[in-house]
């Protein structure tokens, strides 16, 4: 490990429990706080989670601004469930419905900045099991009370859950089969982000909405390594949220996954001038499952699509009505 990111760990890493509520109010003044939500059928997790931080960040203690539900198209009734709990929810596909359609849960991050007034916001994915809303008060610990800091990560201890039991330690397959061998090798500066595919961070808006957002599973590595080049190693933070439970993907679907999550990086090596231009890769990624006495061969395109930053969305910048 570098020494400097020795330094960092110890610097730039705390735990939800050093920033108590109160001691947050105290800092937040006139900083506005959104929580947004990117949702795709999780009507079993939503409104818990929703709940927990009305009745915690907005009523008991008027810390989060806004809560705001990105339902990406959900078939069951999700989205009626966040709202009831006391969320706004908006389509993906009704948030800027001028501009070509994408799909993804980046699509639904990068679409959050048009509908959400934060000077912070606070991402958490609407799956959680095991969610208290020190998630988002241990994420704007840092944000509110050093102006140094542009981007925070959480970090958690993730069990694999299976219907045999669990396995502490044994979550996030793709972390540290694939993104966290990349950037160790390309980006060591990186090497003490515990989590860097985790999907509760927080950052400032005057910095997401100058980022291009990867619309698929690539959108947290890619943030995370624009961040680094944008703000440098010590701009960042890591929060401990001390355990985090969530449904977890087939193999298969974590195959199509870590492909997105290659993809990104690739993109980020050439965009950051880490290697010389090459041939683009392929996309597409074959993959077998047995049937009967032979193989299915399944071939799909994990290409990696991605939105410009927000700011140079022209409804974006022409957006005062959206401001308080």
């Amino acid at each position: 490990m570098l020494a400097e990111v020795a330094m960092w760990l110890d610097r730039r890493t705390s735990r939800a429990a050093d920033w108590p509520v109160d001691k947050l109010l105290a800092a937040k003044g006139a900083t506005r706080v959104s929580v947004v939500l990117p949702a795709l059928n999780e009507r079993e997790t939503v409104g818990t989670i929703v709940t927990a931080i009305r009745t915690e960040l907005v009523e008991r203690v008027p810390l989060v601004d806004e809560i705001v539900v990105i339902d990406s198209c959900s078939t069951d009734d999700t989205a009626a469930i966040a709202a009831a709990a006391g969320a706004e929810v908006f389509t993906q596909d009704a948030v800027l419905p001028g501009l070509p359609r994408l799909s993804g849960k980046g699509e639904a991050l990068w679409k959050s900045l048009a509908v959400t007034t934060g000077d912070l916001i606070v991402f958490v994915d609407a799956d959680l099991c095991n969610f208290t809303s020190d998630f988002v008060s241990g994420l704007l610990g840092p944000l509110l009370t050093d102006p140094e800091i542009g981007y925070v990560k959480g970090c958690y201890d993730r069990p694999l859950i299976s219907p045999n039991g669990g396995t502490e330690g044994g979550g996030g397959r793709v972390t540290e089969l694939v993104a966290r061998p990349l950037i160790n090798l390309h980006w060591p500066q990186l090497a003490g982000v515990m989590q860097p595919l985790g999907g509760e961070y927080a950052g400032r808006r005057s910095l997401l909405e100058r980022l291009p957002f990867v619309t698929g599973y690539g959108v947290e590595l890619g943030l995370l390594l624009d961040m680094l080049e944008t703000v440098g190693l010590d701009g960042l933070a890591q929060v401990d949220l001390g355990r985090r439970v969530h449904s977890h993907q087939s193999t298969e679907a974590l195959g199509a996954m870590s492909s997105q999550i290659m993809l990104t990086a690739w993109s980020r090596l050439q965009r950051h001038g880490r290697m010389l231009p090459l041939e683009a890769p392929a996309t597409a990624l074959t993959q077998f499952r047995r049937v009967g006495d032979g193989h299915d061969v399944r071939v799909s395109d994990v290409q990696v699509a991605e939105r410009p930053p927000m700011i140079e969305v022209p409804d974006y910048a022409a957006r005062p009505s959206l401001l308080p």
